[in-house]
Order: C-alpha cells, then sequence, then structure tokens
C-alpha cells in the first residue's frame, strides 16, 4: 500500500454557512449505531436538510444536487465543535470531500480529519466570505487547495491559507497515514515481531 502525499486539492465547492456548526448537526446522533463508517455519508447534515426543505426555503447546499460533485467544502467559525465523534469527518470525507477552508475549526475535529487526510486550511474571514460568495453564485468554479504554496485560488483570485507545520509537514510527506506507513514496509514489522518474546514464544 502505497503512503499518499496530498500537496493540492482541486474541484468545485460545497460552501456550508454558519458559525459553530457542531458534530451533531454534521451528522446526527441517531446514525452512529452501525459498527463501521460505511453509509454515514448518506446523513450528512440531514437534519438541517429536513429543516431547510420543511421552511421551503433554499434547500440545505448539502442536499442541492447542483453541490454533489463538490471536492472543497467552505465553512465559518469553529466548525466541527461539540463532541468528539470521528463519524463527523469521516461522513463529509465519504461524500467526497477532500479538503475543508474555513475561519477556524474545533481542534479534536481538526485532529480527526487530518488522521483522515482530509486537510482543514484556515483563511481569514473576509477570504471565507468571499469564497463562500463565488462557491453560491458561481457553482461550476473549480478551487485550488495548495499546500505547497500555502494557498486558496477560486476564479481568478488567490489568497492565503494557514495550516499548523506539523500537519502541513505530514500531508506533503504522506505521514498522515499511519496504516500506509505501517503497510509500506511490513518487513521490518515482522522483523520487530521476531525480537519480541511475547510474540516469537522465546
Amino acid at each position: 500500500m502505497a503512503v499518499e502525499r496530498i500537496q493540492r486539492v482541486s474541484g468545485t465547492a460545497l460552501p456550508v454557512r454558519g458559525d459553530n456548526i457542531d458534530t451533531d448537526r454534521i451528522i446526527p446522533a441517531r446514525f452512529l449505531r452501525s459498527v463501521s463508517f460505511e453509509g454515514l455519508e448518506t446523513h450528512l447534515f440531514e437534519d438541517d436538510c429536513r429543516e431547510a426543505a420543511a421552511r421551503e426555503s433554499n434547500s440545505h447546499p448539502a442536499a442541492n444536487p447542483i453541490f454533489a460533485p463538490a471536492t472543497v467544502m467552505i465553512v465559518n467559525r469553529n466548525f466541527g465543535c461539540g463532541s468528539s465523534r470521528e463519524h463527523a469527518p469521516q461522513a463529509i470525507r465519504r461524500r467526497g470531500i477532500r479538503a475543508i477552508v474555513g475561519e477556524s475549526y474545533s481542534e479534536i475535529f481538526f485532529g480527526n480529519a487530518t488522521a483522515l487526510g482530509m486537510p482543514c486550511v484556515s483563511a481569514a474571514p473576509d477570504v471565507v466570505s468571499a469564497l463562500l460568495d463565488l462557491a453560491e453564485t458561481m457553482p461550476s468554479t473549480e478551487f485550488v487547495v495548495d499546500l505547497q504554496s500555502m494557498t486558496v485560488t477560486a476564479g481568478d483570485s488567490t489568497r492565503p491559507i494557514a495550516l499548523p507545520a506539523p500537519a502541513r509537514d505530514a500531508f506533503l510527506t504522506g505521514t498522515w497515514d499511519a496504516t500506509g506507513l505501517l503497510l509500506s514496509d511490513f518487513d521490518e514489522v515482522y522483523a520487530v515481531a521476531e525480537r519480541l518474546p511475547y510474540i516469537s514464544g522465546w
């Protein structure tokens, strides 16, 4: 299994407005009873989508087919707050999102997303506002999140983004992928096992 190095993510964007969107809104608790993460993407923002439909307002972006191909999500402040459930970033990634651009994130959500290979980069509020507007009004616009240059490009505009150095390095080198690193040199795993008396039976 090859280690995946993540240098850039490109594609259209899913705009999700609102501060303090917690993990229970991202994936409601009643969908956490399964023993795997399979199918969680079908319930992403389910309650918010239902409430938007009941108000007969514009549908929630997650329920709007025009945003279905999105690989980048745009969010506001303190995204992923609340409980520490890893199901939230799992549901987002399984939906097809490969990077998130926002003002800020819950620390635990950020860590869980990093472990899945889904960069959560930060940008200034005015940059995020402009990106949300662009994604909503021109949904076919390509967004490019570049971890080498630490920029996000959308349309004819390129703006700076931020990511803690350890997380950036993990994406660029592939060390975010603990399983991939383990499987990439499994002979060493066997060699270590042979040296351990409680495994080898010495």
